[in-house]
């Protein structure tokens, strides 16, 4: 039995070792599969708000109905989208039809990376960052990436090989492009005020006041062109 000790102890210095030589490797795989569960953990949470203040605006008392606080509908909604059957025509582009979502949401997630969400911690001595990846062109990154959504939209439509889908989806990428187009210019007030593209640093330097109270324009601009981007009802 003493050879199984030698192979696990062995096993355990390489193991021990492995991590000590690559703790940010393993620091930034936890943090990216964070940050991804989260997100994805959120989007059921603020699809129940969204029906039920839309419900109460509408005078629409359904989804503030189905179970205790209108909980119920998010569930019923799993299990009408869990069961229901995925069609697509024999004419499509089915490699292309399942890609054009998967990028759309890719790009939708991998944009959070360079987003702080807080001030750094320290766990065993080792600093902990509140961000996936401290970009020096920060804002720049999530601009690029969103844009890269509209992709997903324009191989959307192509994918379905209709005309009417493609219309729609150069449709779409329309909308967003010229939207992106009032959001970058409001986002370029924040870059001035702070001198940098970091989005780190635009946090830090709102320490003292908000760029919201300097920038209200900016910000009501930047707000009506997400509600549009997203093309969600206002």
């Amino acid at each position: 039995m003493e050879w199984i000790t030698e192979i696990l102890n062995e096993t355990w210095k390489f193991i021990v070792l492995f991590l000590s030589d690559n703790i940010p490797l393993i620091v930034g795989s936890v943090k990216a599969v964070v940050i991804a569960v989260a997100i994805m953990s959120v989007v059921p949470i603020v699809v129940w708000l969204e029906r039920r203040l839309m419900g109460r605006f509408q005078v629409r008392l359904g989804p503030n109905r189905v179970g205790p606080l209108g909980l119920g509908q998010p569930l019923a909604d799993t299990v009408k989208l869990l069961f229901k059957e995925p069609i697509i025509q024999r004419s499509a582009d089915k490699f292309l039809f399942h890609l054009a979502p998967a990028i759309v949401v890719f790009t939708a997630i991998v944009g959070f990376a360079v987003i702080p969400f807080g001030a750094p911690f320290e766990v065993f001595g080792q600093s902990i960052e509140m961000w996936g990846a401290n970009v020096n062109s920060g804002i720049l990154f999530v601009f690029a990436i969103s844009g890269m959504g509209i992709y997903g939209m324009v191989l959307a439509g192509l994918a379905s090989n209709n005309k009417y889908s493609l219309m729609g989806g150069l449709r779409s990428s329309a909308q967003m492009i010229s939207y992106e187009l009032t959001l970058g210019l409001s986002a370029l007030s924040i870059i001035v005020l702070t001198g940098s593209l970091n989005l780190v640093d635009m946090v830090k330097a709102q320490e003292t006041i908000p760029f919201i109270l300097v920038q209200p324009l900016a910000f009501l601009l930047f707000y009506i062109a997400g509600v549009a981007e997203t093309n969600r009802a206002p």
